[in-house]
């Protein structure tokens, strides 16, 4: 089969010999109809988890081949699938948090090979079936909104706060929409003229990075610039005893100054990372309409030419790039 991978050798190459996968005994095979190229995809190709195999973790798929007998009511099914694989046993996952598993893998990130490929394997737990009226360009933005919705699950809101989102690319959008549903007063910042527009079909407000000032006056800001500058940005933002969101990962990098962390002590802020979220949310809110992803989309691609889409989707007028078969 065809696969997209990042090789050991540091390159990013379509293999058409690539290994087809075998699904172990809980696990399904499953052939993609539709991949996002996230950002953590693009960070991996930097040297972000020093992952080598096949990328991609954002996908909806058709379910091919089961391991076992008696879960052959899957196959055929279209899903999506959350990307952690957990093992059930260890005090993380005996205490509630399966996602921080001691023993995962994750699906294009760390141990188990992704999703931009002919074939790839989940196991069973991890499949979530999507509703016959949700189509595919739909349901491929169920991971990403789902980690714009763990945000949710994590902040309490209290009054009507003042909130920044900061980051006008592909997480910073959809957490402005998820944002924009709270009893608060939101705001996306970014760099994009183009893509600061989109806010305006959604009526959230927006403003130019370099057209805010930097007051200390925001009750919460979620950084979602994909930079290793947005967290100091951030803390120029938010206000004494505020709350910061993390939403950035990027690669450890010797050109990227350290980040001053005393603000946190001396203004006492709230530093909170924020990676999955909950599928089961972010499939309903599709299923309402409740989010616009269709207007993110600014390229699709086929995925025998995957190395040149993940080229496209690094440019910064680029919003969401989709791969087909």
């Amino acid at each position: 089969m065809q696969a997209l991978v990042f090789d050991a050798d540091n390159k990013l190459k379509l293999d058409p010999n690539y290994q087809d996968p075998q699904p172990g005994v809980d696990e399904a095979v499953i052939r993609p109809l539709r991949m996002g190229v996230c950002a953590t995809d693009l960070e991996i190709c930097r040297g972000y988890m020093g992952f080598t195999g096949v990328l991609g973790h954002e996908f909806v798929g058709v379910v091919e081949q089961v391991g076992k007998k008696s879960a052959k009511d899957w196959i055929g099914k279209r899903v999506v699938g959350t990307i952690n694989c957990v093992c059930g046993k260890c005090d993380m996952c005996r205490g509630g948090l399966p996602e921080h598993c001691r023993d995962r893998t994750v699906l294009g990130i760390a141990g188990r090979d992704g999703c931009f490929a002919d074939l790839f394997t989940l196991p069973l737990r991890n499949l979530l079936e999507v509703p016959e009226h949700v189509d595919d360009d739909h349901a491929v933005f169920t991971e990403p909104l789902a980690a714009a919705y763990q945000i949710v699950r994590q902040l309490t809101i209290e009054g009507r706060p003042f909130v920044t989102v900061l980051g006008d690319g592909r997480l910073g959008l959809l957490c402005a929409q998820v944002m924009s549903q709270l009893n608060a007063t939101v705001r996306c910042v970014g760099k994009h003229t183009d893509k600061l527009a989109l806010c305006e079909k959604w009526g959230v407000k927006h403003r130019l990075l370099e057209d805010v000032g930097m007051r200390a006056d925001q009750d919460i800001v979620v950084d979602c610039t994909g930079s290793a500058s947005g967290l100091g940005t951030a803390m120029r933002m938010v206000r004494p005893r505020g709350k910061i969101v993390l939403k950035t990962t990027v690669a450890p990098n010797a050109k990227n100054p350290p980040v001053d962390l005393s603000p946190l002590v001396v203004h006492e802020i709230q530093l909170i990372g924020s990676r999955c979220g909950p599928f089961t949310e972010a499939l309903s809110a599709l299923s309402q309409q409740k989010v616009d992803v269709l207007s993110l989309i600014s390229r699709r691609a086929k995925l025998a030419d995957g190395v040149d889409a993940l080229n496209t989707a690094a440019q910064p007028d680029i919003v969401k790039v989709l791969l087909e078969p």
